[in-house]
């Protein structure tokens, strides 16, 4: 029988979805009480009222290049470092400040596993009382102080590793001898590989938590001939844990404190499920709360609940990125003007913008799921394409669900030798 790290994660699902939804109204009104960002942002939102998942979505997107933008004109024109995103300013109520780079600037409140990584910890097989050798960096970035406060939550002890340095990393782990490792997986793939080449032995080494790197099949094939069984987390600087994986391998779940959805790059509505899009994430941190942030990651819904017995909803994992703005004859053509595009006709579905040719010579066809395919259609939608890009554009008529599920909008295929 599979163990977990507490109730939530084997509630039904209708449970779970009755009581984010019953949190999400207050968490909207606390944020535009205590965020001056939000306030301005969700000026004309009733807080009340964000009581369905079709109300959320017609909230806007806050994306992390918009973040970057608000918080250098906040700091410019107001000293505010977090662009009014945070409810705390410096004190005892944020012991950390972090630096992403831009640099954005993300606050670290007082909250026991601010970042809930002890839940992806578990999953990966840590537990109390165990020693965790942390090579997540631990300073600027919040990588290192994420790990250790979940660790610390689980009840484990953290050697604070840190990058770099790899003849002593293999020398604390060889006298230390730690339960696993937390990093990034190519650091732990090097360091095995020097303690080899050093003749040192490092039996205790059995379990690790990677992020922030990607984590092929062949890699963790490769850990596991090695006598490590490995697992990812998905968490970003701005969100904490998203998603984690589990011992079924199969997706990633998510994490009982936020609430997920996947939509269509450059826009804000919802695909159907299975369908790749843009990661959005409304966090239930009372001292960040980011209300439909978009990662700019692209991924997926899973059907059915994980065969661990966790009932929350699974994704695919990181699938690229949803951010497709694409430099066409000089001019930037953003994925959300494709879909200005398509949405002025009602007979059009998903649409996809291909850029093809070679350097200065762009060529872009705008391929366009519909059952009908006149030449009036083609025509209008071509005069679309000039009035919103201001460039010329060529359409192709394809089948309903002929497009590939990738979560591009706009596809540059362009020869660039």
């Amino acid at each position: 029988m599979s163990e977990f790290f507490d109730a939530l994660e084997t509630r039904d699902q209708a449970e779970r979805e009755a009581a984010l939804l019953k949190a999400l109204p207050l968490q909207v009104a606390h944020a535009k009480l205590a965020s001056a960002a939000f306030a301005d942002i969700l000026k004309d939102v009733n807080p009340a009222e964000v009581t369905s998942r079709a109300v959320l979505a017609k909230l806007p997107v806050t994306r992390k290049h918009q973040l970057l933008e608000l918080q250098l004109h906040s700091r410019s024109q107001h000293g505010n470092v977090f662009g009014g995103f945070s409810t705390h300013g410096f004190g005892a109520q944020l012991p950390r400040v972090f630096a992403s780079p831009g640099p954005i600037y993300e606050p670290e409140g007082t909250a026991r596993d601010y970042w809930r990584m002890a839940r992806a910890m578990f999953a990966a097989g840590f537990r109390a009382g165990e020693l965790i050798h942390n090579s997540f960096s631990y300073h600027f970035v919040p990588a290192g102080s994420m790990m250790e406060t979940g660790a610390h939550a689980l009840g484990c002890t953290v050697f604070p590793g840190g990058t770099g340095q790899t003849e002593q990393q293999v020398q604390a782990m060889a006298d230390l001898q730690p339960a696993g490792y937390i990093g990034t997986p190519s650091f732990l793939k090097i360091i095995l590989e020097k303690a080899q080449d050093m003749g040192v032995a490092l039996p205790s080494l059995v379990k690790a938590m990677f992020g922030g790197e990607a984590y092929p099949p062949s890699l963790r094939d490769w850990f596991t001939a090695h006598g490590v069984a490995g697992y990812q987390c998905y968490a970003t600087a701005d969100l904490g844990l998203i998603a984690y994986e589990t011992s079924a391998r199969e997706g990633l779940v998510q994490d009982e404190g936020v609430l997920l959805e996947i939509v269509r790059p450059g826009t804000g509505d919802p695909v159907a499920e299975g369908e790749v899009g843009e990661v959005v994430v409304t966090t239930l941190n009372p001292t960040y709360p980011l209300i439909r942030f978009g990662t700019g990651d692209l991924s997926a819904v899973l059907p059915g609940h994980c065969p661990t017995g966790r009932t929350n909803t699974r994704i695919k994992g990181w699938l690229g990125r949803a951010d497709q703005t694409t430099k066409i004859r000089g001019m930037f053509v953003h994925p959300g003007q494709v879909d200005t595009i398509a949405k002025r006709f009602a007979a059009v579905g998903k649409a996809r913008l291909v850029v093809s040719g070679e350097m200065a010579n762009d060529q872009m066809t705008l391929k366009i799921e519909t059952a009908e395919s006149s030449q009036a259609l083609v025509e209008k939608v071509m005069e679309a394409i000039r009035d919103v890009t201001k460039l010329r554009g060529q359409v192709e008529v394809v089948a309903p669900g002929s497009l590939p599920n990738d979560g591009k909008v706009i596809e540059d295929a362009r020869s660039y030798q």
